[in-house]
């Protein structure tokens, strides 16, 4: 069975939340799926992750990139680098700020940028914009396509927090990115 890694941090609840629904997806296309917060880089982490047929990354946007754990996880990746050990896995990307564009996209090109030095190859969101189709699903609002994005409220994390349109949009970017992973992975 094809396997997918969520590798990612979570400051305060939020990405953490979108994670699961990302896992949601994942696990909708009949793929294995374990999440993994990347705070505690142990042994363990690597050997899942060189085992992994996919890995999607996950973070918050701080300052227009990955927050400082997120960047000490890919500082650390180089021995799997060295060794080319992800090369030719399928990789993704989420993540969420509390402003409405909270410079997302540079965070997303950033993950982009640290796969392709991994010599991975990119699934992009895939979903089209609510704001282009009026077909009441309600997804991808951000209109992102380099990965999935979230809006966090000032508040703590939960059911409504990111909003259930952001939520939504990371289960459906996890369900593309399980049914590439089955496809590529044959």
């Amino acid at each position: 069975m094809a396997k997918v890694v969520i590798a990612y941090h979570s400051g305060f609840g939020h990405t953490d939340v979108m994670a699961q629904r990302v896992a949601e997806g994942v696990k909708a296309a009949g793929v294995e799926v374990s999440l993994r917060k990347v705070d505690v880089l142990d042994d363990a982490l690597w050997a899942e992750l060189a085992a992994a047929d996919g890995i999607i990354f996950g973070t918050p946007t701080y300052m227009a990139n990955v927050s400082a754990p997120f960047k000490a996880f890919m500082d650390a990746s180089s021995k799997p680098w060295f060794g080319q050990l992800w090369k030719d896995k399928l990789a993704g990307g989420f993540t969420n700020s509390g402003g409405l564009s909270g410079d997302k996209l540079g965070t997303l090109q950033a993950l982009v940028h640290f796969a392709a030095q991994h010599s991975m190859i990119w699934v992009s969101q895939g979903v089209w914009p609510s704001a282009y189709s009026n077909d009441g699903k309600g997804s991808n609002r951000l209109s992102s396509w380099l990965g999935a994005m979230a809006q966090s409220g000032n508040s703590p994390a939960g059911v409504d927090n990111p909003n259930a349109e952001d939520q939504a949009s990371a289960r459906l970017f996890g369900e593309r990115f399980g049914v590439a992973v089955m496809r590529w992975s044959r």
